[in-house]
């Protein structure tokens, strides 16, 4: 079975998942990091190069104080708890994203899991925290004009090479299979210039049930389709078959 390079999940219905079973909805986010321990586990064994988790968008500040202050003390004891087995299985962590609106200690710990596991070289783990699409854009485009206006670069030379490697996933491969649980069918501001030819895998699931056979089933349906990046069927049967 093809399995994708690349994966990018937003890890969507804590919230739900815990309101169904009358628990508070911080609940749901501690049973969201168990199930993301069990996909980080489970992608790295089926061979996949780079996992990206949207963990917290740019607009999720909009969430009640309460429950953005529970989220951002589980960021840390979920980092306190996983670094050391991250590194035992050689994933090296990376963050994506404006770090500076987290409080020292937050930033600190990301700072030390991220050097901590720089070495590793098996699959790669990007955790987006404070992303959001349009910034990733935005900032990409701020760092070729800043390279114009001091000469290092001309107009002409900005392609889509140049604007790709400025953005935060810059040094890894585009996304090959984009996955959403807890049923909602959009991409939420998540990865908007990476995941232009991305396959889209949604399911009803509720993110705190994904497991490893839901990323199988999803795996499965990647491999079932034919990725043709602008070229007929004939022409990519014709490319495989050379």
């Amino acid at each position: 079975m093809t399995i994708p390079r690349h994966v990018a999940i937003v890890m969507d219905g804590n919230g739900r998942w815990a309101k169904a079973r009358f628990l508070p909805r911080l609940m749901g986010h501690h049973r969201g990091v168990e199930a993301a321990r069990k996909v980080i586990r489970a992608c790295s064994d089926a061979g996949v190069g780079c996992l990206t988790l949207f963990a917290f968008s740019s607009e999720n500040w909009k969430r009640p104080e309460e429950e953005v202050s529970g989220l951002m003390s589980l960021f840390i004891s979920a980092l306190e708890r996983e670094a050391a087995a991250l590194q035992r299985h050689n994933v090296r962590m990376r963050f994506i994203g404006d770090r500076s609106a987290f409080f020292s200690e937050l930033r600190t710990k990301i700072t030390q899991v991220e050097a901590l596991t720089a070495n590793c070289d098996g699959m790669q783990l990007l955790i987006a925290a404070n992303y959001g699409g349009r910034w990733d854009i935005l900032q990409a485009a701020q760092t070729l004009t800043t390279q114009v206006l001091q000469g290092e670069l001309s107009v002409a030379e900005m392609d889509e090479t140049r604007f790709t490697a400025a953005l935060s996933t810059g040094d890894v491969p585009a996304p090959d299979l984009f996955i959403r649980t807890g049923g909602e069918r959009r991409i939420s501001n998540f990865l908007m210039w990476q995941l232009a030819y991305a396959e889209l895998y949604f399911t009803d699931t509720l993110w705190p049930e994904f497991d490893a056979a839901s990323l199988q089933a999803a795996f499965a349906d990647f491999a079932s389709r034919q990725r043709r990046f602008g070229m007929t069927g004939d022409q990519v049967s014709g490319v495989k078959n050379a």
